[in-house]
């Protein structure tokens, strides 16, 4: 048991903390950048192995209004509620192809391979197998984020429906930019994932959190905010560092539904929106169209 519990501390030893500096731009209605603004953010980088490694951003606690004001957004986000986070660490990016098969023996049957882009095509359950062994490996607990934490994290200290500002361009995330939001002009479907880390990040520093592939929360879905706890916990018991992992689809227990954020590359741009909240069948796939799990659930069985 000693022996164990030392090479779990060499093991968190084997990080390196440093504070890293960034630009973040700010749109209008119409996708024109308003301003760009140089932030800090404190972040750890951990030695995966194999060339592999998992950075994680230092995450300030606060308090926020989460989900959407009447009269805007979908019924499942609201009432718009107030929530206080304790500070956290997470994920700068979502989990990489190269992250997971550094952490887990068998390998996703993604739509979209490369290293370097997010894992796609995992359910919930896989996820959380992620955060436990990725927990064995490296000693630090990890685990999938609430929904408030995520929601508090994406936005970065801002109300407006993106945490760009008012909308979004292809220039700023990866949706169907063949619709629009607002006031922008059309853009891209580029009908794939991107490498993580292609777009600007929050104010917060993390990457992605708008479009690309879905992401899934440690909450069990419920269609609104009624009751929801104040506190920034999840539905269930959830202890430890905040990896960012995928969303999916039937096999045979009863479904429970999980809560997934972020929007995906298939999306309209109301689907990246920071309140939007799908939830889906924690032991599902998404369907081949999209990367995590889609509004539409049916797919495959994940292995």
């Amino acid at each position: 048991m000693g022996g164990k519990r030392a090479g779990v501390q060499d093991r968190t030893r084997e990080r390196l903390e440093q504070e890293v500096e960034f630009v973040v731009p700010t749109v209008d209605r119409r996708g024109e950048t308003v301003d760009r603004r140089t932030n800090r953010a404190r972040q750890f980088t951990q030695d995966l192995g194999n060339g592999a490694i998992l950075e994680m951003v230092a995450i300030p606690g606060g308090t926020f209004a989460m989900g959407s004001p009447e009269g805007r957004g979908y019924d499942d986000e609201h009432p718009q509620h107030e929530v206080t986070i304790a500070p956290f660490f997470m994920g700068k990016y979502p989990i990489t192809q190269e992250q997971w098969g550094a952490v887990v023996a068998w390998t996703p049957p993604y739509r979209c391979k490369g290293a370097s882009r997010p894992v796609d095509r995992i359910s919930w359950n896989d996820a959380r197998e992620f955060c436990e062994r990725l927990a064995e490996k490296t000693g630090p607990a990890y685990r999938l984020p609430s929904e408030a934490e995520w929601e508090y994290a994406c936005r970065a200290g801002t109300t407006t429906p993106f945490y760009f500002g008012e909308t979004i361009t292809t220039d700023l995330v990866n949706y169907c930019g063949a619709h629009t939001y607002a006031a922008e002009p059309q853009g891209i479907y580029r009908h794939e994932t991107t490498v993580v880390g292609s777009f600007p990040p929050n104010a917060f520093g993390l990457y992605d959190m708008h479009g690309n592939v879905w992401e899934w929360c440690a909450d069990t879905w419920h269609d609104s905010y009624r009751g929801a706890p104040a506190d920034g916990s999840a539905s269930g018991p959830a202890r430890g560092l905040v990896a960012r992992a995928s969303r999916h689809l039937p096999l045979r227990d009863p479904p429970q539904v999980r809560s997934g954020r972020g929007g995906g590359l298939y999306q309209l741009p109301c689907g990246p929106g920071v309140a939007r909240r799908p939830g889906g069948d924690r032991r599902r796939l998404n369907k081949p169209l999209s990367a995590y799990l889609p509004e539409s659930y049916t797919g495959v069985p994940s292995r």
